[in-house]
């Protein structure tokens, strides 16, 4: 059974003081700037866009769109303008911040231990920085970004850390593993309490050593009482669960995003290409989720407004590829009806009052049930298709 560890970045694998590489981060970057805008109006523009980015729901965007949109506007230079200029920043200006943060030998120790026992990781660093920024952070820290499964980055994730809808984007976004999981990080408002939202099990790092249980969420310690721990732990014990309102919303919230993840930069074949004949391609797989979700799902929560205790049907899905021709729809447009399917879909859910999800039901396969049931077969339906689609793509 491997275990998947997420491990946050900052001041968890890297010694950054966040209040002190911030503002040296800030300023900069206006320096730099300087010559093309005032550094009072770029700062302004980049805090608001932060903000935004902080703040965002909408798993159509990707965080680097939300910035954009908000900065480039205040600071009246077109983006394709200032492009160069900041390439140039991230390449040439931002590795002289190193200085500012420092190395923490036990943190090549642990990951280099937990390569060694097979386990998958992902660094799971809150995506407010673009990924040469990161990257750069992870090799002052020791690593080269290439060893991991994942870095998340702004040019490619729609969530930030204070979202429950990261972490499910990050487990998607390497194919919902099933098996244990486990969030390594030192914030407790970013890295463990949305975490165990999710249904995550959690590891909150302090500078203290001994480890020791937290009352509201995981257990803590240093990196050096982490491997203890995790060789004194049955890994089964960190199998997540996804049956709480706060995982749902995180879950169905992420699964649009992860499907737009994976199909930026795609081209048109591998909308269509089949890993065997008996496949789905990209393209069926998504038309699938975006019929699934318009005749099935909507059907589903509705029956429930109308119902005292519904009948819960449920048709056969399976030969809608064949009898509809998915294959030759055209999967960009798809994807984007199942975007509108989704929101639609997330719209509903918040009107139900918390007490009604636990109203009874009757479905047409599970036998007697409850709302809160029914919205997790939806959840579970996601990841066996984000599996699905995520091991498509690495067969191509």
């Amino acid at each position: 059974m491997t275990l998947t560890l997420l491990l946050d970045l900052d001041d968890t694998l890297l010694n950054t003081n966040l209040e002190a590489f911030i503002p040296g981060y800030f300023q900069a970057l206006a320096k730099d700037l300087a010559p093309r805008v005032a550094p009072e109006k770029m700062l302004r523009a980049l805090i608001s866009g932060t903000r935004k980015m902080s703040e965002n729901e909408d798993f159509s965007r990707t965080l680097e769109e939300v910035f954009s949109a908000e900065f480039y506007p205040q600071i009246n230079i077109p983006r394709a303008e200032l492009e160069p200029t900041l390439e140039n920043f991230y390449d040439h200006v931002f590795p002289t911040l190193s200085g500012l943060t420092s190395q923490k030998p036990e943190a090549k120790v642990f990951v280099d231990w937990a390569f060694a026992q097979g386990f998958c990781i992902a660094i799971a660093t809150d995506p407010l920085f673009p990924y040469k920024a990161t990257h750069h952070r992870l090799r002052w820290a020791g690593f080269e970004p290439e060893q991991f499964e994942i870095v998340s980055s702004f040019e490619h994730f729609h969530f930030t850390k204070s979202h429950p809808a990261y972490y499910a984007e990050v487990l998607g976004r390497i194919g919902w593993a099933e098996g244990p999981v486990l969030m390594v990080g030192n914030d407790m408002d970013r890295d463990i309490l949305p975490a165990e939202k999710l249904g995550l099990r959690t590891f909150h790092i302090v500078d203290e050593s001994a480890v020791r249980s937290e009352p509201d969420a995981g257990v803590r310690g240093n990196l050096v009482d982490l491997r203890l721990w995790l060789e004194s732990t049955d890994p089964a014990s960190l199998t997540p669960s996804f049956k709480s309102i706060d995982s749902l919303f995180g879950i169905l919230s992420a699964t649009p995003a992860v499907l737009n993840g994976f199909s930026y930069g795609l081209d048109s074949s591998a909308w269509i290409d089949k890993p065997a004949p008996d496949d789905w391609s990209l393209t069926e797989l998504i038309c699938h989720l975006r019929d699934t979700e318009r005749e099935i799902h909507h059907m589903q929560i509705k029956l429930f407004s109308e119902q005292s205790e519904p009948f819960i049907p449920r048709p056969d899905t399976s030969v809608w590829a064949s009898q509809r021709d998915y294959l030759h729809e055209d999967g960009k447009s798809a994807l984007r009806e199942y975007n509108d399917a989704r929101r639609e879909t997330l719209e509903l859910l918040k009107n139900i009052a918390k007490d009604d999800w636990s109203r009874k039901a009757r479905h047409a396969i599970f036998g007697p049930t409850n709302f809160l049931e029914v919205v997790s077969f939806i959840a579970d339906h996601d990841r066996m298709h984000i599996q699905q689609a995520w091991s498509t793509l690495k067969k191509m």
